[in-house]
């Protein structure tokens, strides 16, 4: 077993509190503050529930690192700790991009968020020790290049990602989707095109209640997913009675908002030895009628 790492861990500071995005400035395009306005007006109730669990989360950070010192500054916190600093900012710039209408660009990040929570879980679960040894032969001088090393520590819960159905459930679509596939990038940029025409909208950021929902619905699941990775780490963050009760009441808000029938959605189905992605309810605007979309 690899010897416990010796470092001090200093006090980490989260930011005071979330703000969602604000209103894209006039540069930005009449099209971005159109998306913007839309999207805080369909899905405000959407918007809200994801800055409660942003909020949450800053609170539950807050509440391992108090005063000078801390027994919970433990290096299994700054693991997660790292890993979870990038996931929020993850979701927090993925929801700055879906207000301003660049649902392509959103696609990656969720798919980076959802890796990132995964990570979290499989150290807290079992793989902490690959943390600690990679931490215990790494951090010194490196004579040959004269750098300081910082190795890279290639670590990828592709466990978690393939068991847990929340993770799995953004992950998958939203990583086919990232790739430069023919369907993926069609949908994206030319939803209105049919079987007898093209219709490409060139870096178009006009909103679209579709992709709306389907990424808003995703940073949703994972905001909570993250919540419960934290709450789950019995003896690496401390977590008070009254901010689990809150997380419970949230996560039976998100879930019902992601519920809803209406709501756009995307479902993974087997064809066959294919996987396939359906998805439901897929419109430009409220007043649209809705359509089913295979790819």
């Amino acid at each position: 077993m690899t010897n416990r790492p010796s470092q001090r861990v200093a006090r980490i500071r989260p930011p005071p509190q979330y703000v969602l995005p604000s209103r894209p400035p006039e540069s930005a395009g009449e099209a971005a503050q159109d998306a913007f306005r839309q999207t805080r007006f369909i899905l405000g109730n959407d918007l809200d529930l994801f800055a409660e669990a942003m909020e949450l989360q800053l609170k539950l950070a807050d509440d391992a690192n108090p005063g000078t010192s801390s027994k919970y500054r433990t290096v299994e916190l700054a693991a997660i700790s790292a890993l979870w600093s990038r996931a929020y900012t993850g979701l927090t710039d993925t929801l700055l991009l879906v207000t301003r209408g660049s649902y392509s660009s959103a696609l990656p990040l969720v798919r980076t968020t959802a890796e990132l929570i995964a990570a979290q879980e499989g150290l807290r679960a079992e793989e902490m020790e690959l943390h600690h040894e990679w931490l215990a032969n790494t951090l010194r001088p490196d004579e040959t290049h004269k750098a300081f090393e910082f190795h890279l520590g290639r670590y990828f819960a592709g466990g978690v990602v393939a068991s847990d159905d929340v993770l799995r459930a953004v992950y998958r679509p939203a990583a086919d989707l990232a790739r430069p596939a023919f369907g993926a990038s069609l949908l994206q940029v030319g939803p209105e095109t049919s079987n007898t025409r093209i219709v490409l909208n060139f870096a178009d950021a006009s909103f679209h209640l579709g992709w709306a929902e389907i990424t808003i619905g995703w940073l949703l699941a994972l905001a909570a997913r993250q919540l419960r990775v934290v709450l789950d780490a019995e003896g690496i963050f401390p977590v008070s009675d009254e901010h689990r009760k809150a997380y419970e009441s949230l996560q039976r808000r998100i879930d019902e908002a992601l519920a809803r029938r209406d709501r756009c959605r995307v479902e993974e189905i087997a064809e066959g030895y294919d996987q396939r992605y359906l998805v439901h309810n897929f419109r430009r605007g409220s007043s649209g009628s809705p359509k089913r979309i295979l790819l």
